[in-house]
């Protein structure tokens, strides 16, 4: 049995322990298997686009859940647009489920009113990926958790680590490719950017565009032009993980050598992986993408059928790096990692 498919039986024992553990709760179907979830209706938000490298795990793993707990998953893809985010999450209000998860990128103020409404209908309403926390403090008791990495906390870990094994030393040119301007999720790009202030580091800043959102391979020609006119960079930090799949190719075709640039970023996208493995990209931060799509469901269940508050779950946990890469792969190729 390989490392991958003893991870997903494991994931299968844990959701079968929490089922049996159910026994019939209130949602449990009467004419159905028993399982506590049977009959709920979850629109859930993925974030990317189908099957992307930021996104494929996380569809997997809220998959897997809803097939342990016989939820009815309806999956929304918004290729990172925060407007598209708000008209999905109206969407599936319109659908009347029994829970929505939504992402974060738009931030409280879009949300809130929608979010309101939502609960006076009696719709649980939980978030991933990037926190919503006054909708959180809000809502907390009736449902609202959180699954994902803690932003600010994330980027000073990325940043922390780029300083320590790039060697840079103050006054070293390094560079954000960010999100800076979106309410909490740019709470990733800030963290990171006062670590490099902390050090004295000489920093430059851009703000990844609604294009390149959309369309990361648009990316490449806006990094190898900063390259071209900032040679004196040390280390490049791509705060988007389908963005950071792109940060070797624009390496290369900047004439970069590997190590020539300290390459680092967010998510095991498969070009990242790659990059890694070329010796392009040294850092990439591991925020458990499959825990992102499982948990979320989990959390729906277990607030519709027993009022469980709100979990508060942090995923990102961990860095990927050249010394460990080999030993994920197995997990990667098959959709977990």
């Amino acid at each position: 049995m390989t490392r991958s498919r003893k991870y997903l039986s494991a994931v299968a024992v844990a959701a079968g322990v929490l089922i049996a553990a159910g026994f019939s709760g209130p949602a449990a179907s009467q004419d159905g298997d028993g399982t506590i979830g049977e009959g709920l209706v979850m629109y859930f938000q993925m974030g990317g686009n189908p099957g992307g490298g930021a996104t494929l795990a996380r569809t997997n793993g809220a998959r897997a859940a809803a097939e342990a707990f016989g939820v009815d998953l309806r999956e929304q893809y918004s290729a990172w647009q925060p407007d598209v985010m708000i008209n999905q999450f109206k969407e599936a209000m319109a659908g009347n489920p029994d829970c929505i998860e939504m992402m974060g990128h738009p931030g409280n103020d879009a949300f809130w009113d929608l979010a309101a409404e939502a609960r006076e209908r009696g719709i649980v309403l939980t978030s991933g990926n990037s926190q919503l926390s006054d909708l959180f403090n809000e809502y907390r008791q009736s449902g609202f958790g959180f699954v994902g990495m803690d932003n600010y906390r994330s980027g000073r870990l990325v940043a922390g680590a780029t300083i320590k094994n790039a060697g840079l030393k103050e006054g070293d040119r390094v560079m954000v490719y960010g999100l800076l301007s979106q309410d909490e999720r740019g709470k990733l790009e800030r963290g990171a950017l006062d670590v490099y202030e902390e050090n004295n580091m000489t920093i430059d800043y851009i703000e990844i565009s609604p294009e390149v959102n959309a369309d990361p391979s648009l990316a490449v020609p806006i990094l190898v032009a900063y390259i071209e006119r900032t040679p004196d960079v040390k280390s490049i930090i791509t705060s988007h993980g389908t963005v950071t799949g792109f940060l070797g190719k624009a390496l290369k075709e900047a004439g970069k050598q590997p190590g020539e640039i300290f390459g680092a970023g967010y998510d095991i996208v498969p070009a990242a992986v790659e990059a890694v493995q070329e010796g392009y990209v040294h850092v990439l931060f591991d925020q458990n993408l499959f825990l992102q799509g499982f948990l979320p469901v989990v959390q729906c269940v277990l607030s519709s059928t027993y009022a469980i508050p709100g979990l508060d779950i942090d995923t990102g946990i961990g860095l990927v790096t050249p010394d460990n890469i080999d030993q994920l792969i197995p997990e990667i190729e098959a959709g977990i990692r």
